[in-house]
């Protein structure tokens, strides 16, 4: 169907002819990289791929990126980019002979900042150097999306170590993400890795979005912007809110921000201690609700889509 100038004019546009205000971010892996797979993906409705940093090389993503840009040539679909960075994190070490080991409900554990150490039932390591400094007996560790449970007992800060009690009985395995509700982490805003991808990956094959991981205020988006240099202009930043200092900055960060990201609803639930369903649900509408009226992009993933 074609349109009119009076339409036009009159605003009277088709309902059938309106571009959708809801757009489809899909990830794409390993089993949607192929070129017939990304056309099915884009005759679907995908609006955006969204590259995921935390995981492939950058010859991994440039083949399939590649690939979307033959199938946005054969079909004259058109689909944006976006690169999602890995961003800070927290993670437990190796353990020894690689093998998971148990952790049981009331049992003592030593997590030590030194990553070298090869853990087991008693002792493991954690990446976070200022773990000793940050957290303060009585605080809770959360690991593996909070699968295990550890209440902070004693810190030694010279030692650089702390003791904790298991809350729950669980077996940890190797690089376990890990984190800490109600602590304001001492960890940069990207990292040399999240800027090798920007720089090398990311504004050479002109990228449309970046997700950025654990925005934590608004002068986050300052560093990214500054990593982007004259890309900026053009390269958008979502910004993704993760945990509980993200959440009361959040206004700041929206300021900031071309939109907002958040987090699936389970690892918000743990970063933020949330304990009851409803209230994170209202959190999740007011954030939508604030970035409509900041006429920003909110992005919800996960089970905040059920």
């Amino acid at each position: 169907m074609e349109l009119t100038v009076d339409q036009l004019l009159s605003e009277q546009v088709p309902t059938e002819l309106l571009p959708s205000r809801t757009k489809v971010v899909c990830t794409l892996g390993p089993k949607s990289c192929a070129v017939p797979t990304l056309e099915k993906l884009l005759k679907a409705g995908m609006s955006v791929a969204r590259f995921n940093f935390s995981h492939g090389t950058h010859e991994y993503h440039q083949g399939v990126l590649d690939a979307l840009r033959q199938a946005v040539a054969n079909t004259r679909i058109m689909c944006a980019v976006l690169l999602d960075t890995k961003g800070p994190e927290i993670r437990t070490g190796m353990l020894k002979d690689g093998k998971p080991v148990l952790l049981e409900t009331g049992k003592e554990v030593t997590l030590t900042t030194d990553y070298e150490h090869l853990g087991d039932s008693e002792m493991f390591a954690m990446s976070y150097k200022s773990l000793p400094v940050d957290v303060f007996p009585g605080n809770q560790v959360l690991i593996a999306d909070g699968s295990i449970v550890l209440e902070v007992l004693e810190c030694n800060k010279e030692a650089g170590t702390v003791r904790a009690k298991c809350l729950n009985t669980a077996m940890l395995g190797e690089r376990k993400n890990a984190n800490l509700p109600g602590v304001i982490v001492d960890l940069p805003t990207i990292t040399e890795k999240d800027a090798d991808d920007i720089v090398k990956w990311g504004i050479p094959n002109k990228i449309d979005f970046i997700a950025a991981s654990f925005v934590r205020k608004g002068s986050d988006l300052g560093v990214i912007r500054t990593v982007l240099g004259d890309a900026a202009k053009d390269i958008k930043i979502i910004s993704k809110v993760e945990n509980q200092e993200g959440l009361e900055n959040f206004d700041d960060i929206l300021r900031e921000s071309d939109g907002i990201m958040s987090v699936a609803r389970c690892n918000k639930a743990v970063r933020c201690a949330v304990q009851q369903g409803s209230a994170l649900r209202g959190a999740t509408r007011q954030c939508v609700a604030r970035c409509n009226q900041a006429e920003r992009c909110a992005v919800q993933q996960g089970r905040a889509l059920r």
